[in-house]
């Protein structure tokens, strides 16, 4: 894990996507950050996300929809996707530490960490 120098765009790129819970895909962080920082690139959100991810300072999330999804939240949790409206939840519950120890001992493998993403039907879309 490399770290790279606080820039000012990566500060832009973490508050923005710290203060939402939305799940972003890139495109969507981008266009956020483009209404108050019109001369940051795409390039340099793209680059940056992927970057900051790798640090462990937002978190990259694999979702059912496939699409390159970031979280500000870093802690381990679950996510929820609504497979009728997309809309993306974070799921309170305690993180299985114990199932990287099960896959490991099974298989022999040295696991660092999994993704759980839940599907189904929210609260909204099932009234």
């Amino acid at each position: 894990m490399s770290k790279q120098r606080n820039t000012v765009q990566r500060q832009i790129i973490i508050s923005t996507l710290k203060k939402l819970n939305t799940h972003p895909t890139i495109d969507e962080i981008y266009t956020l950050i483009c209404k108050d920082h019109p001369s940051i690139s795409k390039t340099t959100v793209y680059r940056n996300l992927r970057q900051l991810a790798a640090d462990g300072q937002v978190r990259h999330i694999s979702m059912p929809d496939g699409l390159e999804r970031y979280d500000g939240r870093i802690d381990h949790h679950y996510h929820f996707m609504c497979r009728q409206c997309g809309a993306i939840l974070d799921v309170e519950i305690d993180y299985l530490t114990n199932i990287n120890d099960t896959v490991q001992n099974k298989y022999g493998i040295q696991v660092d960490n999994h993704d759980v993403a839940f599907s189904g039907i929210c609260t909204d879309c099932k009234k």
